[in-house]
């Protein structure tokens, strides 16, 4: 495999093995706004992604401007996935755009998106949510994607352009990338994508080598799953999803997978894998550093 042309950029040497680790859905409760805020300080995560749409942006936003160290993206977002607890987008009320369900919220699942959204209503809405993070004082670090929604070939030419036209990185996989799954990439699709993917390498896009996360389909000794992962990352640079939130009666009643998102904030937040992470050889990084590159 050709060695990421990133990685020198960043000052790296071709065989070294770079992490984000990276923490989802800061804003689409408190127990993720706490949990961000408590292992930002712990120093075990790199980089995290707000939700603009969901009701605790503005607490995020004051967090960021506070501490203004802190490496935060947009986690662009076209979906609200839960049964309960619902948002809407922040550029429309139109059902014309197809963004909303019959109810005025975000359509569930991806599936719907692809099927009503417009591609110019998604573009706008995007580009809404970077720029109110914005003037909400957040100093961006990156976009990506909530969902994987996004990366629709409907979608992908906004979601790139949303970031590149504002100097920013995205998250986006080279096409020899680990991982491709979790963009909700299928084989068929990446034919399609692979040489879009070869293009923007050859732009000088970042792009990155794997993909991981922490599951959230259980909650078993997530510090040992962690560590599992780390210790098999590929050579290059990797993006590595948690999705952490502290214990709360708010957490519990939205997320069915709370004890999952618990466990991942519980792991990260333990001596025992902060030790395994200082001595295992891999490096760390921001998407701040990545973005310095594009702006150098």
């Amino acid at each position: 495999m050709i060695p990421n042309p990133l990685l020198q950029k960043l000052g790296f040497s071709n065989s070294d093995k770079v992490v984000i680790i990276h923490t989802d859905d800061i804003g689409m409760c408190h127990a993720s706004v706490q949990a961000f805020r408590d292992l930002w300080e712990f120093g075990t995560i790199t980089s995290g992604a707000v939700m603009v749409p969901c009701p605790w942006f503005p607490a995020t936003a004051e967090m960021c401007r506070a501490n203004p160290e802190m490496d935060m993206g947009v986690h662009s977002t076209l979906n609200a996935e839960w049964e309960n607890y619902r948002w809407g987008p922040v550029s429309t009320r139109d059902q014309l755009s197809g963004l909303m369900d019959e109810k005025g919220y975000f359509h569930q699942w991806n599936e719907a998106v692809y099927q009503n959204a417009k591609p110019e209503a998604v573009e706008i809405e995007i580009n809404l949510q970077v720029e109110r993070a914005l003037a909400a004082g957040i100093d961006v670090s990156h976009i990506d994607s909530h969902m994987g929604s996004i990366m629709n070939p409907l979608f992908i030419q906004t979601y790139i352009k949303s970031a590149a036209s504002r100097l920013l990185p995205n998250m986006l996989p080279r096409a020899s990338a680990t991982g491709m799954e979790m963009m909700g990439i299928s084989a068929k699709e990446l034919q399609i994508y692979a040489p879009i993917m070869q293009h923007l390498e050859s732009q000088g896009i970042p792009m990155l080598d794997g993909l991981f996360a922490m599951p959230l389909e259980h909650a078993d000794d997530h510090i040992g799953v962690a560590k599992k992962i780390l210790s098999e990352l590929p050579v290059g640079i990797s993006h590595f999803i948690l999705h952490p939130s502290i214990d709360s009666p708010e957490l519990r009643a939205i997320c069915p997978d709370w004890q999952a998102r618990t466990a991942n904030f519980n792991a990260f937040m333990s001596d025992e894998l902060k030790h395994f992470i200082k001595n295992s050889g891999i490096k760390l990084i921001g998407y701040r550093q990545i973005r310095s590159t594009m702006r150098n």
